[in-house]
């Protein structure tokens, strides 16, 4: 009797043994075997996210002081209250302040020094006797013409010139050399407030105008991620001193520098891509997204000892907690990562999915999501993180049977896969089911990629998808007659601007010595803005460029 239940248990084992095996052959996953692999606790554990006041309580004093010298009735329009960089990390911005008589709206223009470089916006959205005015645009270390324009309920407008004198750039900046060698300012996408962005892979972050001026910065120094929400605030990760190393405070601030709620997160869970925690390290490290419930969504390490850059979590906006946590271990083949040996790190650690953009897609609630090191882009269902599609160029019968038919299927010979790609993001196109793509595609073959090309040129590109037939085609690309010359090994993007321009930022050409940002009019590939950054300190280049407005419709700024 013995013998038989032995029989039958090892007869049990084995089937289960079978059952496994064939599990995983089917879905390729083996995270529930995984002890690298933390539950969704202890991941939100170690990202020990919280929300913070310490430079909020900081401007308190200089906001009541604001406050105290509007309500004092001694500012006219002929005679404001001025004060350049207001809360102290906005150099290039002021803020005016004055009474009228009567109610007025009121327009403020800072005087460009050539044609189209003028900063204009209607700061002043109500009629009112009490202006609270944002001066965004300066020059540096130049007597600025500020043109007030002040317009009744009747009509009636009168005007006024004020001077705004400014400081000589800081030394770090002033050394950067910014040269435009081309600028069709007729067809280029700035209207009267957007400047270019260069946003650093580390230190200050600039604004530049058609002419190459730098208009805005900021002295706090910025990593990856700078973005302008929907309200009209700026999002971007500082440190709480330039002087250390970790990267460790997420910011929603304006262009003038007031601070409007700040996240601080984890010291002990970080990382950087030299793996050297003698230098800058961060706990979010490539991106972060603005979600329709204006909670944020967050490219992250999650911890572990083992697996990096491979995690999002969702953050309340309000309370700076984790709400929501995707482990793209457990969406994704165990192959991917646990046979992972395209790229090495020092400290041993494996970042085999290496995130570094995410996009909303509001027509279906999912993101798009992009994989530098599996040279991949996938979709997911926000909702219920199951992946919609997958773009890549590795072969069918290499990904499990699950898996294979999520796969996009080039529409023609033309179309060609990307490498190491950056910055991938959705568009609609009027069509229920069809969707572009836009990205910027080093062509650096990490696992994936076209080896025959890899190295030769990156280019900025769009496709068209058909998420129905989930077929991909290539529409525009613009790059790859440059040669080596604009070749980007790491980082880069490519934006679509409001005119259906592109900006692309070829981020790390000369081996990271040159930053070139082009924007291309897609219906002729001929160049309207050129624009080289050089002189930059090491690791200090334009990871990406972005065309922003200093004054968004959603925002008005009020004491």
């Amino acid at each position: 009797m013995y013998e038989k239940r032995l029989k039958q248990g090892a007869v049990i084992l084995l089937g289960v043994i079978l059952a496994g095996l064939l599990l995983f052959k089917l879905v390729g996953s083996s995270s529930l075997f995984n002890k690298d692999i933390l539950s969704t606790s202890q991941i939100i554990k170690n990202i020990g996210s919280q929300t913070i006041k310490t430079r909020q309580t900081r401007q308190e004093k200089l906001t009541a002081t604001y406050k105290k010298a509007l309500n004092s009735d001694q500012y006219t329009s002929a005679k404001p209250y001025v004060k350049v960089n207001p809360y102290g990390t906005s150099p290039l911005s002021a803020l005016v302040l004055f009474k009228t008589d009567t109610a007025t709206k009121v327009t403020v223009e800072v005087v460009g020094k050539t044609a189209k470089t003028s900063i204009k916006s209607e700061v002043g959205k109500t009629y009112t006797k009490s202006h609270t005015i944002s001066v965004l645009g300066l020059y540096a270390n130049y007597q600025n013409k500020v043109r007030l324009t002040l317009t009744d309920k009747a009509g009636h407008k009168t005007y006024q010139t004020i001077t705004v004198k400014t400081a000589a750039l800081p030394k770090a900046i002033a050394s950067m050399s910014l040269k435009v060698k081309k600028a069709d300012k007729t067809k280029m996408s700035i209207g009267n407030s957007s400047l270019t962005f260069l946003v650093r892979s580390t230190q200050y972050p600039v604004g530049v105008d058609a002419d190459g001026e730098i208009r805005w910065y900021s002295t706090n120094y910025v990593q990856h991620i700078f973005k302008v929400l929907s309200n009209g605030h700026l999002l971007y990760l500082t440190k709480p001193d330039n002087k250390d190393l970790v990267y460790n405070d997420l910011l929603e601030t304006d262009f003038m520098g007031r601070v409007y709620r700040e996240y601080q997160f984890s010291t002990e869970t970080r990382n950087n891509e030299s793996a050297n925690d003698k230098t800058e390290t961060t706990i979010i490290h490539h991106d972060a997204i603005e979600l329709p419930n204006h909670n944020l969504l967050l490219t992250v390490s999650d911890g572990g000892s083992k697996y990096v850059e491979d995690t999002m979590v969702e953050l309340s906006r309000k309370t700076g907690k984790v709400v929501k946590v995707i482990d793209l271990k457990k969406l994704l083949p165990a192959e991917l990562y646990e046979t992972y040996k395209a790229t090495k790190r020092a400290d041993g650690k494996l970042d085999w999915f290496h995130q570094n953009s995410i996009d909303y897609d509001t027509s279906d609630d999912s993101i798009v999501i992009s994989s530098r090191n599996q040279d991949l882009v996938m979709k997911l269902d926000y909702k219920t993180s199951k992946i919609k599609w997958l773009f890549s160029s590795k072969s069918a019968s290499k990904w499990p049977l699950k898996y294979r038919k999520l796969l996009l299927k080039a529409a023609d010979s033309q179309t060609t896969f990307t490498g190491g790609q950056h910055a991938a993001t959705i568009w609609p196109t009027g069509e229920a089911d069809q969707k572009q793509l836009v990205l910027f595609n080093n062509n650096m073959a990490v696992s994936n990629g076209d080896k025959k090309t890899s190295g030769k040129y990156s280019e900025g590109v769009s496709y068209l998808i058909d998420e129905q037939d989930k077929t991909i085609k290539k529409t525009w690309s613009y790059g790859k007659t440059l040669g080596k010359t604009n070749f980007s090994e790491v980082i880069g993007c490519t934006r679509k601007l409001t005119n259906g321009d592109y900006l692309i930022d070829f981020g790390f050409n000369d081996q990271g010595k040159t930053s070139r940002i082009v924007e291309v009019d897609p219906k002729t590939n001929k160049v309207v803005y050129n624009l080289t950054f050089t002189n930059f300190t090491t690791i200090g280049y334009a990871y990406r460029a972005e065309r922003f407005s200093l004054y968004s419709q959603n925002y008005q700024f009020k004491l």
